[in-house]
């Protein structure tokens, strides 16, 4: 019978969590960024809100 090869697992294990520590830690850095883009490149959202609110150039009745 073959015997295993404890440190072979190990590795293999210390890899995996090697590459979710480098994922989390990318998807953080990524999440840290795209606040920043989506609030500059939705406009739809910026002109909803100017038609609720009244223009400072137009006399209020």
């Amino acid at each position: 019978m073959a015997k295993t090869n404890f440190q072979y697992e190990k590795r293999q294990k210390e890899l995996e969590k090697k590459k979710k520590k480098e994922e989390k830690l990318k998807r953080k850095a990524e999440k840290g960024s795209e606040p920043a883009v989506e609030e500059t490149s939705d406009p739809a959202a910026e002109n909803d809100g100017a038609d609720e609110t009244p223009a400072p150039s137009q006399p209020v009745a």
